[in-house]
């Protein structure tokens, strides 16, 4: 097979997570990757630390109307790095860029994404884009250009093929494997799907309620108040997966955490004003995610959720039999991706 080349779009750390596994099998088979990649959160120090070269991208996330003037210099930085990089297909979840910059070259665009409600992101990507990627859960139609694959994005990286948990982690904060310890994470609702919506509002009473039962620890994209600080986790986040793995729990704001905690037998509840295709199939047919989105006394109901479950003398194991199944329900969307690309890529 002859070789191809491909960019590679990177607009979050779960972007790294999404595409590393891809990048190092294509390299493995002789294809040409490059990265361009913006900064936000810790996405270049997991690039840095996972060895993937990137050429930074220099736009920063905004909201407002300075939102069109960022989208304008990223697609014009991309462009530029299409210009000499010259690939067969131009990649990225979300795709924004990629599918503009398909237009604008003779270069394929394959976009993926299990957001439904990233409504204006979508209608100025899909009219653009070659191959419009999305779960089987994924409740939107949006046509001839859309390829369902029975997984979910987290299974690119989650996928026991490519992951097993390091307990050294549990050696790191203190503990054992039988110890209970909950993680939490909240987001900063700074992207412009978020706009209007939010997540936990008294974060502590749910605080409280879990010390009860173990250790507590936060993971946040934003500045917390001072109260919060003890409880604030610093791991390598190349990590995360492994502290995941072996918590009694997750509950946060965050739904790509939450859908890895689940896919990782731990079970998880998201709080939140969105709704999920794939969210929503991790607790209707895998009774491993748990969402509070609608209706009134969210938070109350989630409190009593984690009760309920912590009931569980054995919530851990529970967790992990769940996964077994939903791992035998789906692909190795690695596989998956590397397949689509050969087949579409070919000179």
């Amino acid at each position: 097979m002859l070789a191809i080349k491909v960019l590679v779009t990177i607009n979050h750390p779960a972007h790294v997570h999404f595409f590393k596994h891809f990048i190092w099998e294509m390299e493995r088979r002789g294809h040409e990757i490059r990265v361009a990649a913006m900064k936000k959160d810790v996405a270049l120090n997991l690039l840095q630390n996972y060895g993937i070269e990137y050429t930074l991208l220099p736009v920063r996330q905004k909201n407002g109307f300075d939102v069109i003037a960022e989208q304008l210099k990223y697609d014009y930085h991309l462009y530029s790095i299409a210009q000499e990089f010259k690939p067969h297909i131009v990649t990225g979840i979300g795709g924004v860029a990629p599918a503009h910059i398909s237009r604008l070259t003779d270069v394929k665009s394959i976009v993926f994404t299990d957001t439904e409600h990233a409504v204006l992101s979508n209608s100025i990507t899909f009219p653009f884009a070659d191959i419009i990627c999305t779960p089987s859960c994924y409740r939107d139609d949006v046509g001839k250009k859309q390829v369902r694959y029975n997984g979910y994005h987290e299974l690119a990286y989650l996928h026991p093929r490519y992951f097993q948990p390091d307990p050294g982690i549990l050696h790191d904060i203190g503990l054992d494997e039988q110890d209970d310890f909950f993680v939490m994470r909240f987001i900063s609702w700074n992207a412009v799907h978020d706009r209007g919506q939010h997540g936990i509002e008294n974060r502590m009473e749910l605080i409280d309620m879990l010390n009860e039962h173990g250790q507590v620890f936060i993971t946040s994209e934003s500045t917390l108040p001072k109260d919060f600080n003890r409880y604030l986790i610093s791991v390598p986040p190349e990590k995360m997966h492994d502290l995941l793995y072996y918590a009694t729990m997750y509950i946060g704001e965050g739904s790509t955490m939450a859908s890895e905690s689940a896919i990782l037998g731990t079970h998880a509840l998201l709080i939140t004003t969105l709704s999920y295709g794939y969210t929503s199939e991790e607790e209707e047919k895998y009774d491993l995610l748990y969402n509070f989105f609608q209706y009134n006394n969210i938070q109350e109901r989630a409190i009593r959720k984690a009760a309920e479950l912590l009931e569980h003398t054995n919530l851990k194991q529970e967790g992990k039999r769940k996964r077994e199944r939903l791992l035998k329900d789906k692909i190795d969307v690695t596989q998956f991706m590397i397949d689509l690309f050969e087949e579409c890529g070919c000179p």
